[in-house]
C-alpha cells in the first residue's frame, strides 16, 4: 500500500514570512506536519514540504505518492531538470540546498509525482495550505539559515 502525501507551502510576500504544510497518510494513519519561518520564499517552502514528508518516513524502500500544486518541485522532478542540475552541481540554480537535501531522501524511496490544481477544492490540498499560512503566521518562526546567508543578506550594500 502506497502512502499518500500532500504539501504546500506558502510565503507572505516573496521573500517574506513562510512556512510550510504536510499531510501523510497510509491506511487509516494520519500524520500533519508545519513550521514557519522569518524570511523564506514559496518555492524553498514548497520543495521544503516535501523533503519534511519523505525524512519522516521510518522506513526505505517505500512506494509514495506526493500531490503538489507546486509546478516549480514536480516539473524539476518528473521532467527530470533535477537530476541534470545535480550533475552540473547545482550551477546557477535556485535552492541548492534543499534539491541536495531532496536527492539524498528522494533517492531512498519510490516516489511518484502528481500535480494538484491550488485552491481546487482537493480536501487535502486545501489542508496543507491551510497549515502552511498557519505556520508563517506564527510567533513561532525559525531561521531559514542557508537563505539569510547565501541569498537574503546579498543585496545589501555593505
Amino acid at each position: 500500500m502506497d502512502i499518500i502525501i500532500y504539501t504546500d507551502g506558502s510565503a507572505k510576500g516573496n521573500p517574506g514570512k513562510g512556512g510550510y504544510g504536510v499531510v501523510m497518510i497510509f491506511g487509516e494513519h494520519r500524520k500533519e506536519i508545519s513550521e514557519g519561518f522569518e524570511l523564506t520564499t514559496n518555492n524553498r517552502m514548497e520543495l521544503l514540504s516535501v523533503i519534511i514528508a519523505l525524512e519522516s518516513l521510518k522506513k526505505q524502500n517505500i512506494d509514495v505518492i506526493v500531490y503538489s500544486d507546486s509546478k516549480y518541485v514536480v516539473n524539476a522532478i518528473e521532467k527530470k531538470w533535477v537530476f541534470n542540475w545535480e550533475k552540473k552541481n547545482f550551477l546557477n540554480k535556485k535552492n541548492p540546498d534543499l534539491w541536495i537535501r531532496f536527492l539524498k531522501v528522494y533517492k531512498k524511496h519510490t516516489v511518484r509525482f502528481v500535480w494538484v490544481k491550488g485552491h481546487s477544492d482537493v480536501k487535502e490540498n486545501e489542508r496543507c495550505d491551510h497549515l502552511a499560512v498557519a505556520a508563517a503566521e506564527s510567533k513561532n518562526l525559525k531561521k531559514d539559515i542557508w537563505y539569510e546567508n547565501n541569498v537574503a543578506n546579498k543585496n545589501t550594500l555593505f
